[in-house]
């Protein structure tokens, strides 16, 4: 059944919001031009009006899309693409927005919502700001419009039908063909973090939006100071949320992908990672209008500069520019031309009204001393769009050597080949720069200074922390003069914060923002240093031959190799690798794999014995099961002298359309973290290589050597329920059990041999384990004697990579107090806010007054 209603309610859903949107931005821009006050009240009721439905419509969108991709109607080729039925719900919430056109309409609702909030509390500044947003929205809903006119395609609808964009043969037998199942959500995203990270970090960028069309709107209505105490407040929320959306998003690779690390300087991740840069630095820069009214033209630059760089970090993410340098960025959906329209639109109207705005813009000449806040604030906001410019340039080699392909000039420029190191090398001294001023410059915000007063501030600080540097660096061996200097300025920037915290807390609370978010991100520079400078490979293979000639040197370095039950000494711990795991939605935590017999059926699979966890039978031998087939789990135990034991279980994922992907598992502990993943992995059944057959024939009681082990049959019984077949009367089975002495423990192969409608049928049973199948052949009453065919493999195996990565939670927890700084700091900034429109809002009443009595 082809439900295409809706598919069709979601495409009315997806026009209206379009047309609303821009009836939106017309009826505000008119309210703004409006001189009578009840041609004003009217153009802005319209406009009020015509948001509402936009922002219900674009909800409608939502719950439409969702819709199909919760019901699993593979009949719409985005939930062919991007979910299947195995999915737990909060997976498929990942994949609404795994797609370019999902992630478009998340970003779309986040504006409706900020919208509304404007609608709510603009008050006068509702008329000005509201047309900027309804542009947005009006370009954004335009990428999932989907509509053809005149061959110009426009947007890419999440409701067409999957016959419409595949060309198989299937549709032209049966134009009604279903699909029983999708291609399923990305192995890499399937994971709680691809749940949050990006609605977190579309909430950072629909956010960015607001202190743009505030200043948008000033420089529109000629309120060219106005907008910077509203904007200061959003400035702040954006940054809180993009700050708090990218930091998320390094915890996800640091979980899930198993570089070893949580950033990479992908060039997506630069795409995000420079606006906010850009944002901090506008920040501080308003922060100096208000307190001196200086740099108001700088702040609205750097203002403009972070919607712009947002637009054009969608750019370089979804126009496939980027496929070949980041394993990140979204394939070409052939919107690359909107993408440019739309950057092209903004940069252009941001530039219009700044150039017809730039000689009214006040301005003040005053000269600002070395002593003063203003100095160490606009220092500091330098240094971060400088920090951010220098990420920008290699950033967009690829839009370099396309601009330059289009002129005809054939540019072969590459992307850095070691990008970690080329990027570190510079970004480290911009981190040093960042710590000392937001040390020092913290000093100037709470009582006037000159030479000798700093200098009397900064005693105590700087004596405290190069004593607190000197044990550090003795301590946990510091020798590399680069970080030794980011140690000690950072230790500096969170050692006079916390002077400052002090001093603030006894006057007034609300002002702690600022010394608590330098805090957090000097913690953060310390957690970035130790846990990647630092890193030890523990995993290190002391044998002196290679696991591998494919391998590189380094790999057969830092690899350990480990059979299945054979423990074996790495470093403080003694490892063992207890097996395979699977995991499903019926039962808490992982089971042996190796009990699941395939029906045949996606995600279900028979037991072959009762599921015990902790004493508690959760399934019993002959149950189904659904189960997370993709998904194998290695059980790797650490040991360690003390009897100290703990378990991880790092992951690797088979997906039949994305292949292999391989997940890292991580034990936290307060002064470092143990990062284990699989290297690589012993063939599963399917491809394992078998020897040819060897034939014993052996009484109960009687000793066979099985691959070098002593194996013992133990005794032959009576099966009645056997879980492989259904037995009627006459039918008959029996079990073999075979003891195999093992190095460290006893092994049981219980093969089976059955009489079924007089037939004889077996089922081999496999010790992965010892590398050992056996076969339940034939039966001699006479002679008392059984037959059993055998064969041998490579015992079960696995290769890990094991690293410790110190003092990585500072990290963690410099980001918290970085985004609890911000939040106190928003907090107070939108009071102030309030307060002042409050104020302004007064102030007009009393005019009102003053004009009716006259």
């Amino acid at each position: 059944m082809i439900h295409t209603f809706i598919g069709q309610l979601g495409s009315l859903m997806v026009n209206t919001a379009f047309i609303t949107a821009i009836l939106t931005a017309v009826a505000y821009w008119m309210a703004s031009r409006s001189q009578a006050d009840l041609q004003e009240k009217s153009w802005r009721k319209f406009g009020r009006i015509s948001f509402m439905i936009h922002g219900l419509a674009v909800m409608g969108t939502v719950a439409c899309l969702f819709f199909i991709i919760y019901n699993h109607y593979y009949e719409y080729h985005y939930a062919w693409s991007h979910s299947s039925n195995n999915l737990p719900v909060h997976f498929m919430i990942s994949c609404f927005w795994e797609g370019q056109e999902g992630s478009f309409l998340l970003w779309i609702f986040w504006n409706v919502l900020l919208g509304f909030v404007l609608l709510k509390s603009a008050k006068n500044w509702e008329k000005h700001v509201m047309p900027v947003f309804a542009i947005v929205q009006a370009f954004l809903v335009s990428m999932i419009l989907g509509v053809v006119i005149f061959n110009l395609k426009i947007g890419s609808s999440p409701f067409i039908l999957l016959r419409d964009v595949i060309d198989a043969p299937i549709f032209k037998m049966d134009p009604n063909f279903v699909p029983e199942d999708g291609n399923g959500l990305n192995p890499l995203l399937q994971n709680y973090w691809m749940v949050i990270h990006p609605p977190t970090l579309f909430l950072g960028f629909a956010a960015t939006l607001v202190p743009f069309a505030f200043l948008i709107g000033g420089l529109q209505c000629k309120k060219f100071s106005e907008w910077v105490k509203p904007a200061l407040a959003w400035s702040h929320f954006a940054a809180l949320v993009l700050g708090l959306g990218i930091m998320m998003g390094a915890y996800w690779a640091y979980e899930t992908l198993n570089f070893g690390g949580y950033w990479n300087w992908d060039p997506v991740e630069n795409a995000v990672y420079i606006p906010w840069l850009v944002l901090v630095g506008a920040i501080h820069v308003m922060i100096i209008y208000r307190n001196n009214h200086t740099a108001l033209k700088t702040a609205m630059i750097l203002v403009i500069a972070t919607f712009i760089l947002i637009l054009y970090s969608t750019f370089l993410t979804r126009s496939g520019i980027l496929g070949e340098s980041s394993v990140h960025s979204f394939t070409d959906l052939g919107l690359s031309g909107q993408l440019l329209i739309y950057l092209f639109a903004f940069i252009g109207i941001s530039v219009y009204y700044l150039a017809k705005n730039w000689k009214e813009i006040p301005t003040d000449e005053k000269e600002v001393s070395t002593y003063s806040r203003e100095f160490w604030i606009f220092i500091g906001a330098t240094t971060l769009c400088l920090a951010g410019f220098q990420v920008l340039i290699p950033t967009s080699i690829p839009v370099w050597n396309a601009i330059l392909g289009l002129v005809g000039i054939d540019s072969n420029m590459a992307p850095p080949a070691d990008q970690v190191e080329f990027y570190t090398k510079f970004q480290l001294w911009a981190a040093v720069a960042v710590a000392l001023l937001s040390g020092t410059g913290q000093f100037f915000f709470w009582k006037k200074m000159d030479k000798q007063k700093f200098q009397d501030a900064i005693k105590l600080p700087v004596a405290a922390t190069l004593i607190a540097s000197a044990l550090i660096i003795s301590l946990g061996q510091v020798y590399d003069i680069k970080y030794i200097v980011l140690l000690t300025t950072s230790l500096y920037s969170v050692v006079a914060n916390i002077f400052i915290l002090f001093k603030l807390i006894k006057s007034k609370f609300t002002l702690v923002g600022g010394a608590v978010a330098h805090m957090g991100l000097a913690m953060m520079f310390i957690g970035i240093l130790f846990s990647s400078g630092y890193s030890n490979v523990i995993s290190l293979n002391m044998t002196g031959r290679p696991w591998s000639e494919s391998f590189e040197e380094e790999m057969n370095r830092e690899n350990l190799l480990i059979f299945r039950n054979e423990p074996r000494q790495m470093g403080e711990y003694t490892l063992t690798y207890k097996g395979p795991r699977a995991e499903s939605e019926d039962i808490p935590g992982y089971f042996d794999r190796e009990l699941l017999i395939s029906t045949g059926i996606p995600y279900q699979a028979v037991l072959k014995d009762d599921i015990v966890l902790k004493g508690n039978t959760y399934a019993k031998r002959g149950d189904t099961i659904q189960v997370y087939n993709e998904n194998t789990y290695y059980e790797i135990e650490y040991r360690k002298a003390d009897g100290k034991v703990f378990t991880l279980y790092p992951r690797v994922q088979d997906n039949p359309q994305m292949g292999i992907a391989v997940s890292p598992d991580i034990l936290n502990f307060w002064s470092s973290d143990i990062y284990t993943h699989l290297t690589t992995m012993a063939v599963d059944d399917d491809e394992t290589h078998w020897s040819e057959p060897e034939h014993h024939e052996i009484a109960i009681g009687d000793t066979v050597i099985i691959n070098d082990y002593f194996t013992i049959l133990e005794n032959v019984v009576r099966v009645d329920d056997p879980v492989q077949f259904d037995l009627t009367q006459g039918d008959f089975a029996v079990k073999a059990r075979l003891r195999v002495l093992g190095l460290n423990q006893n092994y049981y192969i219980e093969p089976l041999y059955v009489i079924k409608d007089k037939r004889i049928g077996t089922v081999p049973n496999t010790n992965r384990a010892l590398g050992i199948r056996a076969t339940f052949e034939k039966i001699d009453p006479e002679s008392g004697k059984f037959s059993f065919s055998i064969e041998t493999s490579q015992k079960d195996w696995i290769v890990i990579k094991a690293e410790e990565k110190p003092f990585i939670n500072v990290l963690w927890i410099g980001t918290i107090l970085m985004c609890i700084g911000f939040g106190i700091a928003m907090v107070r900034r939108f009071s102030e806010s309030k307060r002042e429109i409050l104020t302004d809002k007064s102030d007009m009443s009393i005019e009102k007054k003053n004009k009716a009595v006259a």
